[in-house]
Order: structure tokens, then sequence, then C-alpha cells
């Protein structure tokens, strides 16, 4: 069957005190979550989402991909009203989310916010997102070049997230995957200072996770102002895992979640 071989990378960078980014990877779930709000809290709407979206993920891997990814959404912004109800104080807490679930000939991608899905195949990269931001709207409107939406002063204005107030509105997108493709998700803390050019030479690192590590110091050695979180997967042909995966950033610490009981996965038999 065709899955993912997985690795996940996150560094809090050299400015920022803490990480709000969240990272799942696993044999049928790829993700990246970017926690905006700082005080009010984006860690906790990352983590939170990104453990809405894994624990669906491990319940039920076999499940149509774009459904799965479509109920997270829904459940996260459940849980982040319910989160800012409870406590006023992360009122303005948000997050992006992007993730690429499922297995065999069946996958699909999620996208809001400007985290970015990459899909590297025969050593052409090619960018699956398009970012959800004010910087975004202006180049495809013709008003500013790519190259000066990288130095704008506003191009961290995102325009849809997850925030738990409004209704969310993201890209469902069904993906064409085979056996050797390399996917790359990411925060925005690496596509701010790398450019598609250099993530595409280091990408092709042969070995993943040393890939994604290269790609994290590229980013520090930049300047790292932001928090770097990159997720990777392989497409193989290997046998079936146990749902499983592993956790980086905002997500590994449970105090981050809202509630950690909000999905509850099915009793081991």
């Amino acid at each position: 069957m065709l899955r993912f071989s997985w690795s996940a990378r996150s560094h809090v960078g050299l400015v920022r005190p803490d990480n709000e980014d969240s990272g799942f990877a696993g044999p049928y779930l790829l993700l990246v979550a970017d926690g905006v709000g700082g005080a009010a809290a984006g860690e906790v709407a990352s983590a939170s989402t990104a453990y809405v979206a894994a624990s669906l993920a491990m319940a039920d891997p076999d499940r149509d991909p774009l459904e799965l990814l479509g109920e997270a959404v829904a459940r996260a912004h459940d849980l982040l009203r319910a989160g800012i109800r409870d406590d006023p104080d992360r009122d303005g807490m948000a997050t992006t989310l992007t993730a690429i679930a499922g297995h065999d000939d069946r996958f699909g991608l999620v996208h809001v916010g400007d985290s970015r899905g990459y899909l590297l195949r025969d050593g052409e990269l090619t960018r699956l997102t398009a970012d959800h931001t004010l910087v975004q709207q202006l180049v495809d409107d013709g008003q500013i070049t790519a190259e000066e939406a990288r130095r704008h002063p506003y191009r961290s204005m995102v325009l849809r997230s997850l925030d738990g107030a409004h209704e969310p509105a993201p890209d469902l997108v069904r993906l064409d995957l085979r056996e050797g493709d390399r996917l790359l998700l990411c925060s925005d803390g690496l596509s701010d200072l790398v450019d598609q050019e250099q993530i595409a030479r280091l990408l092709a690192t042969a070995d993943l996770d040393a890939a994604l590590g290269v790609l994290v110091e590229e980013a520090l050695r930049a300047g790292g102002r932001d928090n770097v979180t990159c997720v990777g997967g392989d497409v193989v042909d290997a046998p079936r895992l146990r749902p499983d995966g592993s956790l980086v950033g905002a997500v590994s610490r449970l105090e981050n979640q809202v509630d950690p009981a909000a999905v509850r996965l099915p009793s081991p038999a």
C-alpha cells in the first residue's frame, strides 16, 4: 500500500521566546499548524487543532481523506470557540492548518492560512497551496510582485485562519500522489526566509530527516525570526502500519490543549 515514511522538525527560532507551531507526521497524516495571537494563546490554537486532526486520523485512517480533514476543521473550530468561552484571555487566538491525509490511491489536502505544502517529484518542486494573505491577494491582483511580497510590511497579515470566531473557509483538494513523491509542509518561519529554489535543492537531500534538518538550519542561518516547523513525508509502497506518529512543537505539550479529552480514540480490542 502507498503511505508515508515520515519525519518532523520544529525549532523555536532565534527571536521568539515560545514555539507556537505544531506539527504531526505519521503513516497516514502530515500536518503543520502555525498559531497566532501571542499572549492570546497561539500555541493553544495550533496544538488543539493539530491534536484534533491527528486523533481523527489515528482513529479512522481508512476514512475518505477529504471527509476526515473537513471534520477536523469543523471540530477544531468548535474546540477553539469553547476554549475562548472558557477563558476570555484567549480571545484572538488563531492558527493556520495545512495537512495531507490518506493512503493507497486516496489522498487529500486541507489548507487555511499561510503555512505551505510542497511536492517534490522527479527533482521538480511544485507548490500545492496558495497563501491566504493580504500580500498574496495583492500579487494575484497584479499590484505587487512575488519578490516585493517577501519584503512587504504586511506580509504576515493572514486573511483566513481557524480562530473559533469565524466560520472556517479551508481549501480542500484531492491529490494524485505516487511512489517516490516527497512532500513538505512548513510554517512561514521557513518559507519567509528560504526561497523556493533553495527549498527544492535542500529537500532533495536523500535522507528525509537530514533534509528537514538542513532546511531548519537554513532558516536559522537566515535570521530565524520566527518559529520554524518542517514536516515531511516520502510516499512509499510498504506494509500497513499501526496509526501513530511524531508530535513536534506546541502540540507535544499537554498543557497547550484546550481539552485533551475532546477527541476520544476507540478502545483497543
